[in-house]
């Protein structure tokens, strides 16, 4: 009893630990695309990007495509590593391995590779941009309106991660069901759940487009982040009719129950989902 205690602590302390490493993560990663580019507009320190250099010479320029690739190899790294672990072969072995921290390495190692990516990205600055907002008034009111925009599509996607089963996705839920003997947490969501989970797992591709896209200048460098990232959400995902049934279906009777007056009805409908899970 003693050493089973022991084990269901070291793993909920391994998956917290992890937790909070892609909690600071993913704030290092929104500070990197939304907010380090917007609040350099802002405070009109020194651009991105120059302008007065011609593409032919810009391109042409050895440390533009150094740095062009150094950033390339970052993103692969980033991809491999997302794609290759999620890959069904590598992740029944995984499982095999890890068990119920499968989940908390996968994460682990997604918040390693962006920590890297962070730290060593190369900003292209002796280039020009391929748009800059920098005439007044809107070089003050645009940057304030992409801010506002940013903030709202970040509230928008960790509202979104919450819906989704937030504890799930970062490997919390799956310690805590093996430490009570449950089994995966997967199994007990319907059929239509899962089948969507494993076409969709990060529901946030339009969100995310707007904080890649929407900027007051594009660099040569977000150039590359926002369009590898932009292709490789989406294909990453394979939704079909089957999951926009599901999730059409769950919307309707959402609004079913919140249609209906309390009392015996909506009772009864909740009896019946109840019975139906």
């Amino acid at each position: 009893m003693a050493v089973v205690t022991l084990r269901c602590w070291a793993l909920c302390t391994a998956s917290l630990l992890n937790s909070l490493f892609v909690f600071i993560s993913g704030a290092d990663f929104i500070r990197f695309v939304s907010f380090r580019t917007i609040y350099h507009n802002i405070t009109g320190e020194t651009p991105f990007c120059q302008d007065t250099i011609p593409w032919s010479v810009a391109l042409s320029d050895g440390s533009v495509l150094r740095s062009l690739i150094v950033d390339l190899c970052l993103l692969a790294l980033f991809i491999t590593q997302h794609s290759l672990l999620a890959w069904s072969p590598v992740k029944q072995a995984l499982q095999s391995v890890l068990g119920p921290l499968n989940r908390t390495a996968y994460c682990f190692t997604t918040a390693l590779a962006l920590q890297v990516l962070i730290r060593l990205w190369q900003p292209v600055t002796n280039a020009p941009c391929l748009w800059s907002v920098r005439d007044p008034p809107w070089s003050v009111w645009f940057p304030l309106l992409c801010f506002i925009l940013h903030f709202l599509c970040w509230a928008i996607i960790c509202s979104i991660l919450m819906i989704f089963d937030y504890p799930e996705l970062l490997g919390i839920k799956q310690v805590y069901y093996d430490c009570l003997s449950l089994g995966d947490p997967l199994l007990h969501k319907p059929s239509g759940a899962r089948r969507l989970l494993s076409h969709y797992r990060h529901p946030v591709c339009v969100e995310l487009a707007v904080v890649l896209w929407l900027l007051p200048s594009l660099s040569l460098d977000r150039l590359l982040l926002a369009g590898t990232l932009s292709a490789y959400l989406a294909a990453a995902h394979s939704l079909d009719k089957h999951d926009l049934a599901y999730v059409c279906g769950q919307m309707s009777s959402r609004m079913q129950i919140f249609a209906e007056p309390h009392g015996s009805g909506a009772a009864e409908h909740e009896d019946g989902n109840y019975k139906e899970k």
